[in-house]
């Protein structure tokens, strides 16, 4: 790669040389050149002065600097260099912060920093390290191209990569655009947003790839052939108006769920408009109180009809109780016939127990007695 400028980094008392490559190419993007519709001639411009009206060659173009009376005040590139900026050759670190304090609207242009130099290549890594282990970004001010921006050092793949950022007073509002009038979003709703954002699964990177090129490389190669290219087939609900939130909600995780090769319906099969706000039911998820309210009553309903059942069990239990009552009277003698021949049998074996000792009791008093 070639670099696009030179210079160095300011670390407190540490200076580190660094080159500058662009991170960034858009070679591969589509671009178009203008013609002229009639002919199909290309259309040049040409750069022109206004007061003699003859093209200008590119090596007698300068830069000028347009006061508010509107007089254009001549600046040289000898001008610019005369400039008293510490940071014309120099990105001047200012502070470390967290990158989560930078907004991303602010990130302009993305660049590598590369060590220039063999004795460049210790604090360089050195500040990169450090970048890493502490997780911050470095924010600072550097003189390119003719204009002083602010600067964005992270740790990035073994480099530094910088991005230039515009000034805060360069972004604005979204206060204009933001909606004025108060919107209700409901639990549930949100609870089927936050299971489709978890259905659509992670970001695959080789998916990633330029749709929009390539159908122009297909649209140019049937001109070259002499035939029309065949008009693609929408996307399924593109361009529909969405009338039913829910509905389209469960649709989409279905439809998520069904593209990552998984089964299983994403609600109560969609209807949301026409079912009572506390009743309808979406993808259970245990953290969301809507899940634990609909839970409680699939609870306390089925509890309800378990009870239900378990009376009619009971009476169907108690008649045949009774019924049984007749015919279990001959098996109730024989139990007890069972039990009277039992007892008979233990009680005569009470009775030798107690002869025996009274037997051996008798010994002992007769051994006494004779002692």
């Amino acid at each position: 790669m070639r670099s696009v400028w030179n210079g160095s980094i300011s670390f407190g008392l540490v200076s580190i040389p660094v080159k500058t490559y662009s991170a960034t190419e858009r070679t591969a993007s589509v671009s178009f050149v203008r013609i002229h519709e009639k002919d199909g001639g290309r259309i040049h411009y040409r750069k022109v002065c206004e007061l003699d009206g003859e093209e200008v060659p590119n090596e007698e173009v300068g830069k000028g600097y347009q006061a508010a009376d509107d007089t254009i005040v001549p600046i040289t590139d000898e001008d610019l260099a005369k400039l008293p900026l510490p940071t014309t050759k120099t990105l001047t670190i200012l502070a470390f912060v967290g990158a989560d304090e930078i907004d991303p609207l602010q990130l302009d242009k993305s660049y590598f920093l590369g060590p220039n130099g063999v004795a460049a290549a210790k604090p360089y890594a050195l500040l990169r390290d450090a970048l890493e282990h502490q997780e911050k970004v470095a924010i600072g001010k550097v003189a390119m191209h003719g204009r002083e921006t602010l600067a964005m050092l992270r740790s990035h793949d073994g480099a530094i990569a910088m991005h230039t950022l515009l000034w805060p007073d360069q972004v604005r509002s979204a206060r204009t655009v933001a909606p004025t009038d108060k919107v209700e979003i409901r639990e549930n709703e949100l609870t089927l947003a936050e299971t489709l954002m978890d259905s659509l699964g992670d970001l695959d990177e080789s998916e990633l790839h330029d749709d929009y090129r390539e159908a122009v490389e297909e649209l140019v190669s049937a001109k070259l052939e002499g035939g029309e290219p065949t008009a693609p087939r929408a996307a399924p609900g593109a361009g529909g108006k969405v009338i039913d939130l829910m509905a389209a909600l469960e649709n989409s995780v279905r439809a998520a769920r069904e593209s990552r090769g998984e089964g299983g319906e994403s609600g109560d099969g969609g209807g949301g408009a026409e079912q009572d706000e506390e009743s309808a039911s979406v993808t259970p998820i245990g953290s969301r109180k809507t899940a634990k309210k609909t839970g409680a009553k699939a609870t306390s309903s089925g509890g309800a009809k378990k009870t239900a059942a378990a009376r009619k069990t009971s009476g169907a239990a108690a008649k045949k109780t009774a019924s049984g009552k007749a015919s279990g009277g001959s098996g109730a003698k024989k139990t007890a016939g069972s039990g009277s021949s039992g007892g008979k049998k233990t009680a005569a074996k009470t009775s030798t127990a107690k002869s025996a000792a009274k037997k051996s009791t008798a010994k002992r008093s007769g051994k006494k007695a004779s002692a």
